[in-house]
């Protein structure tokens, strides 16, 4: 089982950032964090690096229902969702598959909500690439 979903479509990376930050809310998703790793490499390093942006994404009532049944379950949140420039128009989403990261976790409680969350993450990646 891999630890992502993804798909590649072409269009322009910041359209394509908005388009998943739509189909993340129709999933009852919201973006929390957005890092830009170009501009942090930028800013600490001086390196040029490709457009990269992580999206940490966050479904309040699964996120509320994992940590009643496992206080430490915050460490794998929220969900991460990438968005890269493989080249000019070219761009990569892959986000997290939450079923891997709770095998090691080892809390039976959790495996419904994983399943539900994989299965929403699954279909963010899917309406994507349907959309291509």
């Amino acid at each position: 089982m891999a630890y992502y979903f993804n798909t590649t479509v072409s269009g322009n990376f910041d359209s394509i950032i908005e388009k998943v930050t739509q189909l993340l809310k129709n999933e009852g998703f919201g973006i929390l964090t957005q890092i830009d790793i170009q501009q942090t490499l930028k800013n600490k390093l001086d390196v040029d690096f490709k457009k990269y942006k992580i999206l940490g994404a966050c479904n309040p009532p699964f996120a509320y229902e994992a940590l009643q049944k496992e206080d430490k379950i915050g460490t794998m949140l929220p969900c991460n969702i990438i968005v890269q420039e493989l080249s000019p128009n070219k761009i990569e989403v892959a986000a997290i598959n939450p079923m891997v990261s709770m095998q090691a976790v080892k809390n039976v409680e959790l495996e419904n909500i994983a399943e539900q969350v994989s299965s929403k993450l699954k279909k963010v990646i899917d309406n994507l690439e349907n959309e291509k």
